[in-house]
């Protein structure tokens, strides 16, 4: 018996969701800053993957599915990316010591 491909890869990704959740929810506070920079440096890769994948088309259109799909993956990228640097300053900004104002 042969398993549907489409079934065999969704639930990896349903698997993935799961342990995804329980990775992320189970990091100390104190990692959260160190986990940032990782996956700032993930997206960044991310991004040349796809410029590539958004100027890959074959087609004389500029609108064609990978391009598309590329321009996306572009946007949702950055914006992960500098979601992330905003979120890991202020992070940063939590253990800096408070002056007293007196």
């Amino acid at each position: 018996m042969e398993i549907d491909p489409f079934i065999f890869r969704l639930s990896i990704f349903i698997l993935s969701i799961f342990v995804g959740y329980y990775v992320v929810w189970s990091v100390t506070p104190s990692l959260h800053t160190p986990l940032m920079s990782v996956t700032n440096a993930i997206s960044s890769v991310i991004i040349v993957g796809a410029i590539i994948a958004a100027l890959a088309g074959y087609s004389d259109s500029i609108l064609s599915i990978s391009s598309i799909f590329g321009y996306a993956a572009i946007i949702l990228a950055a914006i992960n990316i500098f979601g992330g640097f905003l979120v890991t300053q202020r992070m940063l900004q939590m253990y800096k010591k408070k002056k007293n104002k007196k």
